[in-house]
């Protein structure tokens, strides 16, 4: 039997950190130094209290039912959380959990979209932005992040007719690859934008409380008129260490969360219970942690982006979430050519800018989840290449 695909997943082809594990596990085989900088999962652990919250939840066999909605100590949680850190007080019909960010941003666009509908997305950006949003049918369009303005998006010079015709515009910061914070001004600027065009703004918040150099991590929410044109995600995968657990939340316009929740009630029974437990825990509890996780990350970039430029590659500082974002070294042109060279030469594996988005040709991004240490081995490794003599 001839088996016929759908013609959408003409698109799909193996993901970039598939093909770079293939290449990681050969050198392992081979007994060869690998130093994984690619993928970013925190390796760091949950605190004891969230794995106790989590196990004894799970303990009780009346857990494994369907949760079908949120536990109220789960909204509440969740709204005493983003009132003592962003300011913001929110109700309970602004708010919903989610099988994480990635799962909701795959899916919100069919609450929203319609076949055709255009959608705003950063290229450079995660691949999720664009990809979910085209499942639906909607048309994706990406507005430029570069360099020499910051790696925002430039709003004062947008084009006024595409403007009119976007339905929602995908944004994050701090972003991820290009690990930039926006400042205040930004967010400003955006709500005015979305208001005077009459675009959802969908915020992907995932990095708030991992930024450097003494930057207050914020919420788009804690903006005047946020509100009123958008919505935001916010995960505890990053800032708990709560990767695998899968738990998030969307936030704001009610009418955009009412909306996602009624598509939801189609396809889901809710958040496993233990798991709104973990969250519960992690949201109440100490927070210590969350701060000392911020200094290592940021002692962990200053060891790699400085330690870079000291042997010749200018790394720029991230300045926030996990991740660098370096263009390529001289004499280099292609990122995927150079990714594999990279890893040939030194053992180090980072991933290429083209993965996402076109405008990430000629650039590297750097997952911050090794050790001060490690990092040290990295900057040894690369000046011992010659891979920079080129």
């Amino acid at each position: 039997m001839m088996i016929h695909s759908a013609k959408r997943m003409d698109g799909f082809q193996p993901g970039i950190f598939n093909v770079l594990d293939q290449r990681r596990q050969q050198r392992l085989a081979q007994g060869k130094q690998v130093y994984n900088l690619s993928i970013g999962t925190p390796d760091f652990l949950p605190d004891p209290h969230v794995v106790q919250a989590l196990a004894q939840a799970a303990a009780d066999p009346g857990n494994y039912r369907y949760s079908l909605s949120e536990r109220p100590e789960l909204i509440q949680a969740v709204q005493e959380w983003y009132a003592r850190r962003y300011g913001v007080e929110l109700e309970p019909d602004e708010l919903m959990a989610v099988y994480g960010s990635q799962e909701g941003l795959a899916h919100i666009g069919w609450a929203l979209c319609d076949p055709g509908d255009i959608v705003l997305v950063p290229n450079p950006g995660y691949p999720i932005f664009t990809l979910g949003p085209a499942l639906c049918g909607a048309r994706c369009v990406g507005y430029e992040l570069r360099r020499e303005n910051g790696f925002l998006p430039d709003l004062a010079h947008f084009d006024p007719e595409l403007a009119r015709r976007a339905k929602c515009m995908v944004v994050s910061y701090p972003a991820n690859p290009v690990g930039v914070a926006a400042p205040d001004s930004f967010y400003e600027e955006l709500i005015a934008f979305a208001r005077r065009y009459e675009i959802l703004i969908i915020h992907d918040n995932a990095y708030s409380e991992i930024v450097y150099d003494g930057r207050q991590g914020k919420s788009f929410l804690s903006y005047p008129g946020a509100r009123q044109v958008g919505v935001e995600f916010n995960s505890l995968s990053k800032t708990y260490n709560l990767t695998g657990a899968r738990i998030s939340f969307l936030l704001g316009n009610r009418e955009v969360v009412g909306c996602f929740r009624r598509l939801r009630s189609q396809i889901d029974y809710g958040i496993f219970l233990p798991v709104q437990e973990a969250a519960v825990a992690a949201l109440r509890g100490p927070q210590d942690s969350v701060t000392r996780h911020r200094m290592e990350y940021q002692a962990r970039r200053d060891a790699l982006c400085g330690g870079l430029r000291a042997i010749g590659w200018e790394v720029p500082d991230s300045q926030g979430s996990m991740f660098a974002w370096g263009p390529l070294p001289k004499g280099y042109s292609n990122c995927v050519d150079f990714c594999y060279e990279l890893l040939d030469r030194t053992g180090l594996l980072c991933t290429p800018g083209s993965a996402f988005g076109s405008l990430g040709e000629g650039y590297v991004r750097f997952a911050l989840v090794q050790p001060v240490p490690v990092m040290e081995q990295i900057i040894a490794a690369v000046a011992g290449s010659g891979i920079l003599n080129r």
